[in-house]
């Protein structure tokens, strides 16, 4: 027992100094290593991050929506589909929506223009979101010109702005009053954009949503679980985008551990040797090589999982905001809420410290497995 722990003990010193001899070599490799999992740890949390947050911001989302198509385009839906719909048994409540989309060619951006069910602003003011006070400079008190459809130009005054946490959401969006809203359209009363149901059952919805399309031909029904299946695919693109971005990181990642299995430098090949002459067994010289490895995988690792952490969760993902961005104007200023799954850690490990671990740990055992002397000679 005492004789194993000393050859465990002089494994370690070994490790040790061999790691220091070779530290200019060895600082470089776990800088690159580093940048390689810190790329790939940052597209990881923030693509989970944000389809999390997507998912949370989801669950208030209508269970039903029902929107009026005529030539393959959403057009106003007349409210007395809302009495065609409640005589379908299984429905709940159902209301009617007026939002819209208003170009605004001062900063050539869309807005989402919406009235909300209750607290209606007061006719003649809005509720503006972050991103568009930003933009357009704006702030409380000051007055906002709107074209309505009729070539007519009328001003709206900001009564308040939404709070710069729910900035993922309002950024572009302007809470207007049911009378302005109609008169910046010119929709007819009567009509809506589209209607909301609530269904008591949830499994149900399919057989409703048949139903509806039966009495009100004209219709497409909008389940929440296919907008959340759009919002997962969104993201999930997003992420396979940046990933696309960061291949050649991948890539060089991969031929240089490759080249670590393809065999030692001369100068490991001459130490393996001589820690074999000195009466070393296979085992110990694989299990050195395999702690080096580890050391270094996993200072690398470790440093990278955190500075993607931080990258993401505290900088806001600002070595990404330009594939996020694209060709937004109205962009959006916001801090995910950290969130990692031990799933991602696990994930991750294996794509970058198994490979470097295994690649390490091969060519030793390659050169321990052959004679001393052919070894040091070679």
């Amino acid at each position: 027992m005492d004789t194993w722990i000393q050859r465990q003990k002089n494994i370690i010193d070994f490790t040790l100094s061999s790691l220091l001899r070779r530290k200019r070599k060895n600082a470089a490799l776990v800088c690159v290593y580093t940048l390689v999992v810190f790329l790939l740890a940052s597209v990881i949390f923030f693509t989970h991050a944000i389809k999390r947050e997507a998912s949370l911001l989801l669950e208030g989302a209508p269970e039903m929506i029902v929107q009026r198509m005529i030539a393959g385009r959403q057009d106003p839906i007349p409210i007395h589909y809302v009495e065609k719909i409640q005589g379908i048994r299984g429905v709940g409540s159902v209301r009617g929506r007026l939002w819209g989309y208003y170009y605004d060619p001062v900063v050539g951006a869309n807005y989402t223009l919406v009235v909300p069910e209750s607290k209606h602003p007061e006719e003649g003011s809005i509720r503006i979101g972050q991103g568009l006070a930003r933009t357009r400079l704006l702030d409380v008190g000051d007055e906002m010109e709107f074209k309505a459809h009729d070539g007519v130009i009328f001003n709206l005054t900001v009564r308040d702005t939404f709070a710069e946490k729910s900035e993922l959401i309002s950024s572009d969006l302007v809470v207007i009053s049911e009378s302005d809203f109609r008169k910046l359209f010119g929709l007819a009363p009567g009509h809506v954009t589209d209607l909301t149901l609530a269904v008591g059952n949830p499994r149900e919805q399919s057989t409703i949503a048949a139903k509806i399309a039966a009495v009100l031909p004209d219709t497409r029904i909008i389940l929440k679980e296919e907008l959340l299946r759009t919002y997962d695919a969104i993201f999930n693109w997003r992420g396979g985008l940046m990933l696309v971005i960061l291949f050649g990181a991948m890539l060089a990642f991969i031929i240089f551990a490759w080249d670590k299995a393809s065999g030692l430098s001369a100068e490991e090949r001459r130490e393996t040797g001589t820690l074999k002459a000195l009466g070393w067994e296979t085992s110990d010289v694989i299990l050195l090589k395999f702690w080096e490895g580890m050391a270094i995988s996993l200072s690398a690792f470790f440093t990278g999982v955190i500075l993607g952490y931080v990258h993401v969760f505290f900088m806001s993902s600002v070595l990404f905001e330009p594939v996020l961005k694209g060709w937004s104007v109205l962009y959006p200023k916001f801090k995910l809420t950290p969130f990692i799954d031990p799933y991602q850690i696990v994930t991750l490990f294996f794509l970058t410290v198994v490979p470097y671990t295994v690649a390490t740990i091969i060519p030793s055992w390659r050169a321990a497995t052959i004679d001393p002397d052919s070894v040091m000679r070679g």
